[in-house]
């Protein structure tokens, strides 16, 4: 079963000028829009934690359980570069070459899809989420065999783990 590409797949193709247009477009139209294009197959928790004390969290849980950052990018620090100002956001790239290896030998273009990805953001109240895909919304994606990207949802529960607020005694 192939899938269009996502919202922002489309947009990573498109030209600058294109680009811009559209985020001048969503500028004058309000929230109101902007929300109306969120996708609906992402899973957003909202962590009792400040965005640098969150961001930590996860990193550690990922790697304390044998999971490789593969990349850590910094989009606030590169909107600053530019002279833009955006909340802090920052998308980690991690996985685990012997775990994901399997799922692209099932499918090669599966390799899309991997290494995985998880997005830690601050809003404009201050709050912050950890936003991901979930294992789920990738059944079947690339031609990989249903069910199979089910073993991807442990690093599910890590990401949630990570955020999870200490109990009270």
């Amino acid at each position: 079963m192939s899938r269009s590409p996502s919202f922002y797949q489309r947009l990573a193709m498109m030209p600058a000028t294109t680009l811009l247009g559209l985020l001048l477009l969503f500028a004058f139209a309000g929230a109101a829009t902007a929300t109306a294009t969120q996708e609906s197959h992402t899973v957003n928790l909202s962590s009792p934690y400040p965005f640098d004390e969150t961001l930590n969290r996860v990193r550690s849980m990922l790697t304390d359980n044998g999971l490789t950052i593969f990349a850590q990018i910094d989009h606030q620090g590169a909107a600053r570069k530019v002279d833009l100002q955006m909340p802090p956001t920052t998308v980690l790239i991690y996985g685990n070459p012997k775990a994901g290896t399997p799922f692209m030998l099932a499918a090669p273009n599966f390799a899309l899809e991997l290494p995985l990805r998880v997005l830690i953001r601050a809003d404009e109240n201050g709050r912050t989420w950890v936003v991901y895909e979930p294992a789920a919304s990738l059944d079947g994606r690339h031609g990989l065999p249903e069910g199979m990207a089910e073993r991807l949802g442990a690093a599910e529960k890590l990401l949630a783990a990570a955020i999870q607020a200490p109990t009270q005694p």
